[in-house]
């Protein structure tokens, strides 16, 4: 980490690395990063009363924090050590990483991958979405375990992020999902949201992988720079991995006949939507890559279930909730609404959606270009949830050609839940989604609680 050992024992051993004062155990490394509401140093005495085995802190706040065999070090950086040390355990551990990044499906796509290749392979896998420039050395720290494979997300919202992760990761495997509007309010087009994700092409050699997108154009345009061998994914267009007569099941996932340089698969999938779809195609390209025979894929791919809160679908008493409320971004939220349209046995079909936030001087647009696809897909009833972005969201579909009175919008995710609990009638199809700070989850825990 470039510091400098101001007291304890040089030979001292760690159980782990924790950067969090409340919640670090008996025997870690405490690591004092800056954060912008926080100085991680201000915790260290908390991190050595709670049995923290050692404390890396900045320079000159390490005098007098010394216990016994507590190992004290100061550097220069805290957040600079925590990416070295990462850096260096990524590269003794011997392990091959798999990176995944793109506007949509990052993390979806990362389960999947882990689930597949944990067929043959110890795998370790980021947990959540610690995928940021402090996530990912937690992650990677975590290599030290011995795990054959990592699988982790590489996440962004501005241009030399992912750059910087990586030159720490060092993937020999890089996927790349899509290109959309999330974060747009940091970048001046998609275009150049494109170009940050871009960075996932770098520091490769002719060893490398990447697993490309060719359903989208952006990917394909830039891929042809990557130094090492593309391997491409997809449902539109011809592709070393492809999904051919998909059957879209609405709440039901789907179904497809999936064409490989090593033969075909079909592939029977309960995560909802062709978004998903194209998840699975990512993680069978590099599940592949390993060896993993077509038939383990397959019978993995009929095992597999959402993460919490990104497609979960709640079968309630009278009601079925497709909860998609941990994020959103106006990609991901059109290919939500094409679930609702793909599902023919609702009685209705109920659309919530929350603001989207970082989108910056397109938002009123993209607002109102999803209120549009709501109407497109044949929502019967839609709630917008949030301020004025919102409010444009839920006129656009008016305009669309939604009836008023089918149409509500909503300041908060409480007044929305209130409202939607009077709505709903049995039989209807309800799809939760928005940002996370919006907190949309809301609405599904008051359905839920309402209609157990």
């Amino acid at each position: 980490m470039g510091g400098t050992l101001i007291s304890g024992d040089e030979r001292r051993e760690f159980a782990g690395v924790s950067i969090d004062s409340r919640t670090v155990q008996a025997g870690e490394l405490f690591v004092a990063i800056r954060g912008e509401r926080f100085d991680g140093a201000d915790f260290a005495v908390a991190a050595l009363d709670a049995g923290a085995g050692g404390i890396v802190v900045p320079r000159g706040r390490g005098p007098g924090l010394g216990r016994g065999p507590v190992v004290v070090i100061e550097v220069d950086d805290a957040l600079v050590a925590l990416q070295t040390l990462a850096y260096h355990v990524r590269r003794e551990s011997g392990a091959r990483v798999v990176a995944i990044t793109g506007s949509a499906g990052k993390t979806t796509t990362k389960e999947v991958t882990a689930e597949f290749l944990s067929a043959r392979y110890r795998v370790m896998r980021n947990r959540g979405n610690l995928n940021n420039h402090i996530g990912l050395p937690l992650s990677l720290i975590e290599l030290r375990l011995g795990p054959e494979i990592a699988v982790v997300e590489l996440g962004m919202n501005h241009a030399g992020e992912i750059s910087r992760l990586v030159r720490m990761a060092e993937p020999d495997v890089r996927v790349w999902t899509n290109v959309g509007e999330a974060h747009l309010g940091f970048f001046g087009s998609v275009d150049d949201i494109a170009d940050a994700k871009a960075e996932i092409l770098e520091e490769a050699t002719p060893s490398m992988i990447l697993v490309a997108n060719a359903d989208d154009e952006r990917v394909v345009a830039r891929a042809s720079a990557f130094a090492g061998r593309v391997v491409t994914f997809g449902i539109e267009h011809p592709a070393d991995v492809r999904a051919e007569t998909v059957i879209d099941r609405g709440i039901g996932g789907t179904r497809a006949h999936v064409t490989t340089p090593r033969g075909s698969l079909d592939v029977t999938i309960p995560l909802v939507g062709r978004g998903n779809l194209a998840n699975v195609l990512a993680a069978t390209a590099v599940a592949m890559e390993f060896d993993v025979p077509l038939d383990t894929i397959a019978a993995c791919a009929a095992r597999l279930h959402p993460a919490a809160h990104r497609g979960q679908v709640v079968r309630l008493s009278a009601i079925t909730v497709i909860d998609d409320s941990y994020n959103a971004n106006p990609t991901a939220t059109r290919l939500a609404l094409q679930v609702l349209a793909a599902d023919t046995n609702a009685s209705r079909r109920v659309a919530v959606l929350g603001e989207m936030l970082e989108l910056g001087d397109h938002a009123t647009a993209l607002h109102e270009d999803v209120g549009r696809a709501a109407f497109a897909a044949g929502v019967d009833v839609l709630v917008s949830v949030g301020g004025g972005l919102a409010a444009a969201l839920a006129a656009s579909a008016v305009t669309a050609g939604m009836p008023a009175s089918a149409v509500r919008h909503c300041q908060t995710s409480e007044d929305a839940a209130e409202a939607v609990v009077k709505l709903v009638r049995p039989g209807d199809l309800v799809l939760v989604k928005g940002s996370r700070s919006v907190r949309t989850d809301r609405v599904v825990d008051r359905l839920k609680a309402e209609q157990a």
